[in-house]
């Protein structure tokens, strides 16, 4: 029988840069939270490892055979190979941590098949910030450089969310090196929706005004006309996203946004 497994897309509720480190990396502290949606892990035992790749992003990709699956493969010691179909349904550089949300599918497809070592997290941690939190894939606090990670109460989960991507890629690099030494400082709250609400997401002021993004700038004031309750950019761009009271609250935005730009990408669900 196959393995099925969602990377579900990762959303930053809040992100505040600490500073930056000598090696060029950057203290951060983050609100990490995930939809209940994403890119979809078909797998199945075979002789030696194998990916194949479809969906509308497959494109996007500048050598599916060498992205962050196959190198989470690589990563984690088993008896047999791993034939995976990977369903790109999350646009790239989107601020999503899409290939880090696949790879950390592929660490539950491998936990799930045969188990996975008691060093999963430092093999998670050396594939990308984001991987370790994608692991487990539920509402966390993340520290250092994302990947030193502390239980929050959530009591978000099962908020209605909205997804829109301009469809501008990001990369992640080009924000962080614009960035000027201003952090919102520490987190603050003791839940995940006091966190979220009081904080914010420091790359969005260098996306929205240093590097005046217009793409982006348009999505946040797009989504401010949907009445939700929060509404922020996501890690580094270019995606936004919009949290609602109601799952009609989130389906009416929807519809309105893709009234007013039927060219942008959507996504919609729930936290988990």
């Amino acid at each position: 029988m196959p393995v099925i497994e969602t990377a579900y897309a990762k959303i930053n509720l809040a992100l505040h840069i600490q500073r930056r480190r000598d090696d060029g990396y950057h203290e951060l502290e983050t609100l990490f939270a995930f939809v209940d949606a994403g890119d979809t892990l078909t797998a199945r035992a075979a002789e030696a490892d194998r990916l194949q790749v479809r969906g509308e992003f497959v494109d996007a990709l500048d050598d599916p055979f060498d992205n962050l699956v196959m190198k989470a493969l690589t990563k984690l010691p088993r008896p047999g190979g791993i034939e995976l179909l990977l369903e790109k349904n999350l646009p790239v550089a989107a601020g999503l941590g899409g290939g880090s949300a696949d790879a950390g599918a592929v660490f539950r497809v491998v936990r799930d098949m045969h188990g996975l070592p008691d060093d999963w997290h430092t093999r998670a941690a050396k594939l990308g910030a984001d991987v370790p939190a994608c692991v487990d894939s539920v509402t966390c606090i993340g520290r250092g450089t994302g990947t030193e990670l502390a239980p929050i109460k959530n009591d978000l989960a099962g908020t209605p969310v909205l997804l829109v991507n301009p469809r501008v890629m990001i990369f992640t690099p080009q924000v962080f090196t614009e960035w000027k030494g201003i952090g919102g400082g520490p987190l603050k709250g003791e839940t995940a929706r006091e966190i979220a609400m009081s904080g914010g997401n420091d790359l969005q002021k260098i996306v929205t005004e240093d590097l005046q993004i217009l793409e982006v700038i348009l999505a946040l004031n797009s989504l401010s006309d949907t009445n939700p309750v929060l509404h922020r950019m996501s890690g580094s761009g270019a995606t936004c996203f919009a949290l609602y009271e109601t799952n009609e609250a989130r389906d009416d935005a929807l519809r309105e946004i893709n009234t007013r730009h039927p060219e942008w990408w959507t996504l919609t669900g729930n936290l988990r």
